[in-house]
């Protein structure tokens, strides 16, 4: 960990062998910045090598949001939201960090952009009947560049896939599930509870089994999904065009402005 507001912007506790990482910003509904980045970045690492690690959760502190996505105040001010020393892990540090433990996201409460690219990018999602899942960009002028285009045509039907990327509009958890979009809802707030009991049906297999398994599946060489890479560039290509157009400025000045976009096209 890099200082003191680091380590507050993720909690990490260690429960037998999982790893619980809580993103600490429920005042910003859990929103990405640098510190966050920093905080799960280091902490997916550090499972990453420790042996003694089996699997790991992650969530959102307090039971209004899960991630909020990207925290727009710190983009406004020019921060970097990503590691400075690891930018290639992406958003969070964690939506291009493989690691072959296996991760599961507890999701309890609103998962909408980033957060839905976190789910996204983790093995197993437990989800609060509360939350909602979606991918709002093309309503802000932006796309879901942490892996959320590519990814949700991979993990749901394309028809519904597209539904969502094209509207822009969320499911909710039980539709989530239905689509196998995630493994389990939960009713009485216990979403980190029931991440852990599906945690020790994973732990109590062979680590290596599992974690090779896990490698495999996801079609992993050198600690790259190499079939993703693909999509990755893609998208930072596509990225680099948006966000030079006006209607990427009018999407979040319009949200900011609590008013309806005026798109041109250009």
């Amino acid at each position: 960990m890099t200082n003191v507001d680091d380590q507050q912007a993720a909690l990490l506790e260690l429960r037998g062998n999982v790893m619980i990482i809580t993103i600490n910003r429920p005042e910003a509904r859990n929103a990405v910045n640098g510190a966050v980045s920093i905080a799960v970045g280091d902490a997916l690492e550090e499972a990453h090598q420790n042996p003694d690690v089996r699997a790991v959760v992650i969530t959102g502190a307090g039971d209004k949001s899960f991630c909020a996505g990207a925290d727009l105040k710190a983009i406004a001010r020019r921060e970097n939201l990503y590691h400075p020393d690891h930018g290639e892990w992406g958003f969070a540090g964690y939506v291009h960090h493989f690691i072959d433990k296996p991760t599961i996201a507890a999701v309890n409460g609103t998962a909408l952009g980033g957060g839905t690219e976190l789910a996204l990018a983790s093995d197993l999602v437990v989800a609060d009947e509360r939350a909602t899942f979606g991918l709002p960009e093309v309503k802000r002028g932006l796309i879901a560049a942490a892996g959320g285009v590519f990814r949700i045509v991979n993990q749901l039907p394309r028809k519904v896939a597209m539904e969502l990327l094209l509207t822009g509009e969320p499911l909710t958890a039980s539709q989530a599930c239905q689509w196998g979009l995630i493994n389990q809802v939960v009713s009485d707030g216990s979403v980190v509870d029931a991440a852990l009991a599906l945690a020790a049906r994973v732990t109590v297999n062979a680590p290596l089994s599992v974690q090779a398994s896990k490698r495999i599946a996801y079609g992993v060489d050198d600690g790259i999904v190499t079939d993703e890479e693909v999509g990755w560039e893609r998208t930072m290509r596509e990225m680099r065009t948006l966000i030079r157009s006006e209607d990427a400025r009018e999407g979040p000045l319009a949200f900011a402005e609590k008013r309806d976009p005026v798109w041109k096209a250009r």
